[in-house]
C-alpha cells in the first residue's frame, strides 16, 4: 500500500494528477512488493489503463502479486481516489536480479 498527495507540481495543465505520476507510484508499489521479500528487482514491463482523473486529495495504490516466479514476478496495482474511485490499473513484470 502507498499513498501520494495530489500537489500542483504533479498535475497537468488541466488540473488532474499526471498519468506519469500514477505510473511512477504504481511502479514503486509493485517493486516494493518484491523488495519486501529480500530480493533485488528491476521493472521489465509495465502497462497502465487510466479510468478517471484525480483532482484533489490523496491517491492510494494497492499492489497484489499475480505471479511470483523465480526469475520474474507480475504485480497488479490499483490506484484509487480518496472517494474510492478507480483512477488507474497497472500490470507490471518485475525481473528478479
Amino acid at each position: 500500500l502507498a499513498e501520494l498527495e495530489i500537489r500542483d507540481e504533479l498535475k497537468t495543465l488541466g488540473g488532474a494528477i499526471h498519468g506519469g505520476s500514477l505510473m511512477a507510484l504504481a511502479d514503486t508499489a509493485g517493486a516494493v512488493g518484491v523488495l519486501a521479500q529480500g530480493l533485488k528487482t528491476a521493472t521489465l514491463e509495465s502497462k497502465t489503463n487510466f479510468f478517471a482523473a484525480g483532482l484533489k486529495g490523496k491517491v492510494r495504490a494497492e499492489s497484489t502479486p499475480l505471479h511470483k516466479g523465480k526469475r520474474t514476478q507480475v504485480w497488479q496495482t490499483r490506484i484509487t481516489s480518496d472517494e474510492g474511485r478507480l483512477l488507474s490499473l497497472t500490470v507490471q513484470t518485475q525481473m528478479i536480479l
